[in-house]
């Protein structure tokens, strides 16, 4: 779950924690629709975080620590080696994804396809700053917020038809990848070697073991691999096919 500053609509110095009766614009565990959340969340100082999950609204803590941020900054260099081999896809970091009536959630990272290539989403707000729909790739590195991850973003996610979902669990050591099966999300399995290998985005793999171990040498090499597989070739293809045949 990130927790990095984002820019508010016109900051100035009246930005402030309170409206002009004294009282939060956001407190943990307040139910709301997301407009109501994005209009209150705008007018808050740009250090501070939340997210509405679920209708819920979770104002976060101070970051997690070392772990958390080098496994991001892993899982966000795994993503763009991917993106720099398949054009027609974009990952975007800590951005606001609104996702629906209840849901404006700030994942870790998220992959898209474009919308001239097929995508699912599109960009919004002020400066494009915002991702309008579901991605198809969301990813979360999962510490302190490790139950909101595996449960109310997952039910979100699943509702807004995230085609993917992978979280980093650093607690139990975990990779959960799954992907969106009739409504639901099911878990990716790993093949004989142990490798997993998403279904959108052909190519993009992944040795669980490695990713939460931070042995990133590794990780590129298995991803190597699978830029180098037929299947990706073939996505590559389709892509293009898409861009120039909408």
């Amino acid at each position: 779950m990130s927790t990095v500053d984002r820019p508010r609509t016109g900051e100035n110095q009246e930005a402030s924690l309170f409206d002009e009766e004294g009282l939060p614009w956001l407190e943990n565990g307040e139910r709301m629709d997301q407009p109501t959340f994005h209009e209150r969340y705008e007018k808050t100082p740009p250090g501070f975080k939340a997210e509405l999950i679920g209708g819920i609204v979770y104002v976060m803590a101070s970051p997690d620590g070392n772990v958390h941020s080098e496994r991001d900054s892993e899982s966000n260099a795994w993503l763009v080696v991917y993106r720099a081999s398949t054009p027609g896809v974009m990952v975007r970091s800590n951005v606001t994804a609104i996702l629906g009536e209840k849901a404006e959630p700030q994942p870790d990272s998220a992959m898209v396809i474009l919308p001239a290539f097929g995508g699912q989403t599109r960009s919004g707000g002020p400066g494009d700053r915002y991702t309008l729909g579901a991605p198809e790739l969301i990813v979360e590195v999962a510490q302190s917020t490790r139950s909101i991850d595996l449960y109310a973003k997952r039910a979100d996610y699943e509702r807004a038809d995230v085609r993917e979902y992978l979280v980093l669990d650093l607690q139990r050591k975990l990779v959960h990848w799954s992907r969106l099966v009739d409504g639901r999300f099911v878990p990716i399995e790993p093949d004989i070697d142990g490798i997993l290998h998403s279904h959108i985005f052909p190519g993009l793999w992944l040795d669980p073991s490695a990713m939460i171990k931070g042995d990133i040498t590794r990780v590129l090499a298995v991803l190597n691999l699978g830029l180098a597989s037929p299947e990706h070739a073939a996505f590559v293809a389709e892509l293009q096919r898409r861009r120039l045949n909408p």
